[in-house]
């Protein structure tokens, strides 16, 4: 008799099994909706799916009249402008002070303690320092991002430092390596692909902050039309945009994915 934790599903066993709980959920909604409709066709909290591509096709298509560009476009085009800063600033950062932490014992000692106690501060706690201080321009929101990401990638790529069998770096001094060489041609070649996936992993808290720090102080973005419209009840606007976030974040995620077997594929199992 084989045991359950050694079936392993086809590829299109895979794809139907990934497929089921999207299919469940878009017909609980189906059925929902149309029970609500039906007691009250005006109602607004579960709007059908013919009233919601109605709303993105005018949303896609139609140019605003205060400013003249097309308002979904043109939010969708600021908070991935701000997401990428955020990101990547982010990613630089870890690379940098991760590596360093993980691979020198005195650099550890001295900022290791203050990279945990950093990353216990809710980062939605600072937001209305960074608003102090910052501003409401761009610069606060792309700050959050950093203040929010940054501590995880830093302790995330200092373990996985860390983790690095101890042969490798008796090996490599012992061939005449030193610290730069170690941390060029031993330790960074090996951390890439795993800071990438630190990324991946973070991507969800980035569009959290990137959302909450939008709607408390932005002109134009995904997360400041949500909430400029919620005081409307405009749920046919909401989940179309909701839907949008899921797709942008599911898109990076994947490319991410892909850059990391393409450029690494070393380290796929």
């Amino acid at each position: 008799m084989r045991k359950l934790v050694n079936l392993q599903p086809t590829k299109l066993q895979t794809l139907i099994l990934g497929a089921l709980p999207f299919i469940a959920v878009i017909l609980i909604y189906l059925v929902a909706s149309d029970l609500r409709l039906q007691e009250n066709p005006k109602d607004k909290l579960l709007p059908a799916f013919s009233t919601m591509g109605e709303t993105l096709l005018r949303l896609t298509t139609e140019e605003s009249r205060r400013t003249g560009d097309i308002i979904f476009w043109g939010d969708t085009f600021a908070s991935l402008e701000r997401m990428a800063m955020g990101v990547g600033i982010s990613a630089l950062i870890a690379l940098l002070f991760g590596l360093a932490q993980g691979s020198f014992p005195l650099v550890r000692a001295k900022l290791s303690p203050f990279t945990t106690a950093i990353a216990m501060v809710p980062p939605m706690a600072m937001l209305p320092v960074l608003f102090i201080v910052f501003g409401l321009g761009e610069l606060s929101k792309v700050v959050l991002i950093i203040i929010g990401i940054t501590p995880f990638l830093i302790r995330d790529l200092q373990q996985r430092v860390q983790e690095l069998p101890e042969e490798q770096w008796i090996k490599a001094q012992t061939l005449g390596a030193n610290s730069w060489q170690l941390m060029t041609r031993m330790v960074l070649p090996q951390m890439m692909p795993r800071l990438i996936d630190a990324v991946r992993l973070s991507m969800g808290a980035a569009w959290l902050f990137l959302i909450a720090a939008e709607a408390i102080a932005a002109n134009e973005g995904l997360g400041y039309r949500i909430f400029l419209v919620r005081r409307y009840m405009a749920m046919d606007t909401i989940l179309p945009y909701v839907a949008w976030i899921t797709v942008l974040a599911i898109c990076a995620d994947q490319l991410l994915r892909q850059i990391n077997r393409r450029v690494f594929p070393w380290y796929q199992k």
